[in-house]
């Protein structure tokens, strides 16, 4: 075996610290995103301190840093987001993602990239895996492997729209 992996259990990356301290583990799943942004915290400088690489995984919040979540979005039948997204969540999800798309300018033209530019901004994050259902996405989010982060400035206003909760519970 070449290299080993875990994936953090959701929204709960100190989970996973004595993990990443092991020496065992080469990379760390973990959710990642402008709402959820607790692994900054103490979580990534561990992976960093350890040799850990970081995955980013839920980069759009299950479609919510998108902007394709409204109020009335319907899924179909069987789709996890049917409870995901249960009783007033998408209406909160899509007000906030709103307020979001007042930050978009020549940094990030979409609610997609200004998400993917997030996570592949913090140092320890080396790949993030987003969900694709189009071509067209396909194009657009490998587009924003470019290199180029957003600049501290964006990132300090994107601070303040972390939003700690956990829709899967």
């Amino acid at each position: 075996m070449r290299f080993v992996g875990i994936s953090v259990n959701d929204h709960d990356p100190a989970s996973a610290m004595r993990a990443v301290a092991s020496g065992i583990f080469d990379t760390v799943q973990v959710i990642y995103n402008v709402f959820d942004q607790s692994p900054a915290a103490a979580f990534f400088p561990a992976c960093r301190r350890h040799d850990v690489g970081v995955v980013a995984r839920v980069p759009f919040d299950e479609g919510g840093l998108t902007g394709s979540i409204t109020p009335e979005t319907k899924f179909p039948s069987g789709d996890f987001r049917n409870q995901y997204f249960k009783g007033a969540r998408r209406r909160q999800v899509w007000e906030r993602a709103e307020a979001l798309k007042k930050l978009l300018d020549a940094e990030a033209k979409t609610l997609a990239e200004l998400a993917l530019r997030f996570c592949l901004s913090q140092d320890a994050v080396s790949t993030v895996i987003p969900g694709m259902r189009r071509m067209a996405s396909v194009d657009a989010n490998t587009a924003v492997s470019d290199g180029r982060r957003l600049s501290p400035a964006l990132l300090a206003k994107l601070e303040g729209h972390a939003w700690p909760r956990n829709f899967y519970a």
